[in-house]
């Protein structure tokens, strides 16, 4: 796959695939951005915290966004391939059925049976094979079988799309002082740091957040460049290395990468549940790190946090505490 230079990104390229996002036949919606204070969550850090709930988008996380910009410039009657653990493959699998392309989604052997069910259910197929395995047969897919690959982190179109949400936010917000937001792969966070700051917002500080068994951004950020690794955590934030895209958008536009810790991240997703809000392990990270004071001097600031997805199924529950 070329690479694509991260100067590439201009506000111009995100402002037109969030209008073609906005247009999707796939019916991305504009999700509700609320403020902190009427919500019943408990009281943090004296601040203006609005959450933008994600978790409310079609196919349950922002992955859609992305999806939809992949699909539009892609040629229809394609025969694509990718990889992912849960949601990407998901909002994949309902453009395949929407577009009416074949599909297939190689997942790792570590990911909920029920989410390979999902997305059988869309008419794709699906291979769970090993993790280190992945990229492996992603290759055999293209080289043998003739089909596309669509990335599901390290692709322009994709963060381009994702960057949707950080224009989004800012019609709702237009000068936050502090962003947090979720990263795995580092899509999500790329796209929606390259859109505030290429708008700007060139005083807002951004952080990523990672589970501390699955810091393959953060890790890269100490090494200067993207890196691997054994990626463990309770979240579906667990790549197995950074995207090289957005990790040069994420070192261009991104303040910092902070860490939370599984039991911070079960604790998050009970917290927001008792509070009426369905939200993902993934998808709780950055609250997770906004109410456990990770992100340094959010007193009196006006400060946005993503929850990224709501895709947690009722037995998944169970792991959680009351």
């Amino acid at each position: 796959m070329a690479q694509v230079s991260a100067h590439k990104v201009t506000l111009e390229l995100l402002r037109e695939a969030w209008e073609v996002v906005k247009s999707s036949p796939l019916g991305v919606i504009q999700t509700p951005m609320i403020p902190w204070a009427q919500t019943t969550l408990p009281p943090t850090i004296n601040c203006d915290i609005h959450i933008k709930l994600e978790n409310m988008q079609r196919t349950g996380s922002f992955k859609i966004r992305g999806v939809a910009h992949q699909f539009a410039q892609r040629q229809k009657g394609g025969h694509f391939v990718t990889m992912s653990a849960g949601n990407y493959g998901k909002s994949f699998a309902y453009a395949t059925k929407h577009y009416g392309t074949k599909g297939k989604v190689v997942m790792p052997e570590t990911a909920p049976v029920s989410r390979s069910i999902l997305i059988q259910s869309f008419g794709v197929e699906v291979e769970r094979v090993p993790t280190s395995c992945l990229m492996n047969v992603v290759n055999r897919c293209v080289q043998e079988e003739n089909m596309t690959f669509l990335h599901s982190y390290d692709d322009l179109d994709l963060i381009a799309g994702h960057a949707s949400l950080g224009l989004e936010l800012l019609d709702v917000l237009p000068d936050p002082d502090v962003v947090v937001v979720c990263c795995g792969g580092g899509g999500l966070l790329a796209g929606v740091a390259a859109a505030i700051k290429l708008s700007g917002c060139e005083k807002t500080r951004i952080y990523g957040v990672e589970p501390q068994g699955a810091c393959t951004m953060f890790q890269s950020f100490i090494e200067k460049k993207p890196v691997g690794m054994d990626a463990k955590s309770v979240a579906g934030l667990a790549p197995p290395f950074a995207g090289k895209l957005p990790f040069d958008l994420c070192q261009r536009f991104v303040e910092g990468i902070v860490l939370v810790s599984d039991e911070e991240i079960k604790s998050a997703v009970s917290t927001l549940y008792k509070a009426g809000l369905v939200v993902e392990p993934s998808g709780s990270a950055a609250f997770a790190a906004v109410v456990n004071n990770k992100i340094p001097d959010l007193e009196g600031k006006r400060v946005v946090c993503i929850l990224s997805g709501g895709n947690i199924g009722k037995d998944e529950f169970m792991n959680f505490p009351d």
